[in-house]
């Protein structure tokens, strides 16, 4: 098998901390990122959970509309706005 060089940029710091945290395994940047692609290679993606903060959903942003509507309609706790927006 055949070496081929790939260059990437990334912030300075992130480098800097990764490169911490590898060597605290005994690895260099190289091997981790080898062993980041052939992870990804052998579960045919990302080798770890990639989501959204649930806050900014489109579903909750929508939850948390329907509750300042009925804030304008009755008053009441915040947690009893938010109740009243699942109905």
């Amino acid at each position: 098998m055949s070496n081929t060089s790939m260059n990437i940029r990334m912030d300075s710091e992130v480098k800097r901390q990764a490169q911490e945290l590898f060597a605290q395994f005994g690895l260099d940047m190289t091997t981790a990122v080898n062993m980041f692609l052939r992870q990804s290679i052998r579960q045919r993606g990302i080798p770890f959970v990639l989501q959204l903060d649930p806050f900014y959903s489109k579903a909750n942003q929508e939850r948390l509309l329907r509750a300042a509507a009925r804030m304008e309609q009755f008053g009441g706790t915040v947690h009893e706005l938010i109740e009243a927006a699942d109905d």
